[in-house]
C-alpha cells in the first residue's frame, strides 16, 4: 500500500524481479479488503495514505485477524511514531528514503521468522494467552495488551522458566526496528508487569541482572 504511484511502481517492479507476486493499492480501505481476501506472505504499508492512514489500516487488519507480517514505510523518524506503528501491530518499520536492498532484506526477515509449535492456548499458572484470538487472561479476568506487549508475553510464556536476553526479546517484539542498545525492552516489560502482575498482587516476570528476563513456571506467586 503506497500513495505515491511512482514509488509503488518501483517497489512492484523490484519485488517482481525478486520473484514475488505483488498487488498494489493506494487506498487503505481497499488494502483491508484485499488482505482479508488473499493470504499474503507480507504487507508493505505506507503510513501516509489518503483517507485512512497506515496506523488505522494496520489496526483494522489485526482486528480482522489478518496476521501477515506488516512492514511500515514512512518519512516520519520520531521514536513516538515508530512505537505507535509497532503498537498497532506492525512487525517492522522503515524510514524514507531507503534502499530497495534494505527493504527486500527486511521483508525476508519478517517472512522467515518462525514460531515454535505450541498449544492452542498457552497457560502458565493462572496466566493464559490465546495466540489465535490475541487474548490474555489472569485467572478469569481478561487483560488488554498492545501488540508489542502481547508479543513479549508470548515469547516469555512459550519459554517459561527460561531466561530470555534483551536481544532475544527485542528481535521477537521489534525485529529490525530498534537499536539493540535501546532500553525499549525494559520499558515494555515494566508495562507488562503493570498489567499482568501488579493489579493481581503477583510477581511473574523476574529480572536477572546482566542476563535478561524470565517468566516463572508457576505464573507468579500471590
Amino acid at each position: 500500500m503506497e500513495d505515491d504511484p511512482r514509488m509503488a511502481n518501483l517497489l512492484r517492479r523490484g519485488l517482481q524481479e525478486e520473484g514475488d507476486i505483488v498487488d498494489v493499492t493506494e487506498r487503505g480501505e481497499d488494502a483491508i479488503w484485499m488482505a482479508d481476501t488473499v493470504e499474503y506472505d507480507a504487507i508493505v504499508l505506507d503510513i501516509l495514505l489518503p483517507g485512512m492512514d497506515g496506523f488505522e489500516v494496520c489496526r483494522r487488519l489485526r482486528d480482522a485477524k489478518v496476521w501477515a507480517p506488516v512492514l511500515m514505510l514512512t518519512a516520519r523518524d520520531a521514536v513516538e511514531d515508530r512505537v505507535a506503528g509497532l503498537d498497532t501491530g506492525a512487525d517492522d518499520y522503515l524510514i524514507k528514503p531507503f534502499s530497495f536492498e534494505e527493504l527486500a532484506a527486511r521483508l525476508r526477515a519478517v517472512t522467515r521468522r518462525g514460531t515454535p509449535e505450541r498449544p492452542t492456548v498457552l497457560q502458565v499458572g493462572d496466566l493464559r494467552l490465546d495466540p489465535a484470538t490475541r487474548q490474555v487472561w489472569r485467572g478469569d479476568k481478561e487483560v488488554s495488551l498492545s501488540s508489542t506487549e502481547f508479543a513479549l508475553l508470548e515469547a516469555l510464556m512459550t519459554r517459561a522458566g527460561q531466561v530470555l536476553s534483551r536481544l532475544q526479546l527485542l528481535e521477537r517484539g521489534w525485529d529490525l526496528g530498534f537499536d539493540p542498545r535501546s532500553n525499549v525492552v525494559d520499558v515494555y516489560v515494566r508495562h507488562l508487569r503493570n498489567k499482568i502482575d501488579r493489579p493481581f498482587g503477583v510477581h511473574s516476570i523476574e529480572t536477572l541482572r546482566g542476563a535478561g528476563y524470565r517468566l516463572r513456571n508457576d505464573g507468579g506467586r500471590r
